[in-house]
């Protein structure tokens, strides 16, 4: 019986891989890599195999997203489509697992227990749910976090998940600060958009400004390209401002990565991928 435990590069998931450190022997701890990941994440990784005192096996799909983006036919994945979630993260676990009976421990707290996070339908892998049985919400993540010496990513400066630097589930305050902190991998993920939106151009699927406002099947973010978006910088920032300041009024003496969760832009989405924001 193998026992596995997925760390996204978040909160939960990190504290899970803690918790059970000293509780389950012979544990194995992956991170399904995409090859899209933020920097802080990777870095992120690396100071917490040093809490666990051991590596952190990186999975990587056979394939990337170049491949999987051209098997699709160049659909971005969205909210509708999460193509990537099931080929480059999903798919790779179980093949990484195989046949072998393993118990997949799960970051799912006590505080968001309608929450789904990825429970797999092979019949040799069994979800547990520790933080959930043992009573453990977001303070006690943050309580184990803190004692341990591994705080937070970076990336929770600005940002409210972990995931792939061009993730669909992005507010529009979090492509500004991907513009801004990391511009080289903005500029990548406005180059695979244009490619689409070129694409079905050549395909004479209607006009650019009618496939850009047609939502996520021609662009990141609903409704507009990203070079809109970030033409809209100071009023996309604005509008978060208030909400960030909405949210600490409402509930006062919250860290940084609370207010941002919290603060919901009326153009954004609140929820996460499955597997990507634990």
């Amino acid at each position: 019986m193998r026992h596995v435990c997925g760390i996204s590069g978040g909160k939960d998931s990190s504290a899970l891989a803690v918790y059970l450190r000293d509780r389950v022997p012979d544990l194995e701890y992956f991170f399904c890599d995409t090859g899209a990941e933020l920097p802080e994440t990777y870095e992120y990784l690396n100071r917490l195999e040093v809490v666990l005192g051991k590596p952190i096996v990186r999975i990587n799909s056979e394939r990337g997203f170049d491949h999987w983006f051209e098997v699709f036919r160049g659909t971005l994945p969205s909210p509708q489509m999460r193509w990537c979630t099931r080929q480059m993260k999903i798919k790779p676990l179980e093949e990484w697992l195989g046949s072998d009976e393993a118990v997949s421990y799960v970051a799912i707290r006590a505080d968001e227990q309608n929450r789904k996070g990825y429970v797999s339908t092979k019949p040799n892998i069994r979800a547990v749910f520790p933080f959930i049985e043992d009573g453990i919400d977001h303070d006690g993540v943050m309580r184990i976090l803190d004692d341990a010496g591994v705080g937070l990513p970076d990336y929770y400066e600005w940002r409210t998940r972990s995931g792939c630097y061009f993730c669909f589930y992005q507010r529009k305050a979090e492509w500004v600060g991907l513009a801004e902190r990391h511009p080289e991998l903005f500029e990548r993920a406005v180059a695979i958009e244009q490619k689409v939106l070129t694409d079905a151009g050549e395909n004479g699927d209607a006009s650019y400004e009618s496939r850009a406002m047609r939502g996520r099947h021609y662009t990141w973010s609903g409704g507009e390209t990203l070079p809109d978006l970030i033409a809209r910088r100071e009023e996309i920032l604005t509008r978060h401002a208030s909400s960030m300041e909405r949210a600490r009024r409402t509930r006062r003496n919250l860290p940084l990565v609370e207010v941002l969760a919290d603060a919901l832009d009326d153009d954004d989405d609140s929820q996460a991928c499955v597997v990507c924001a634990l």
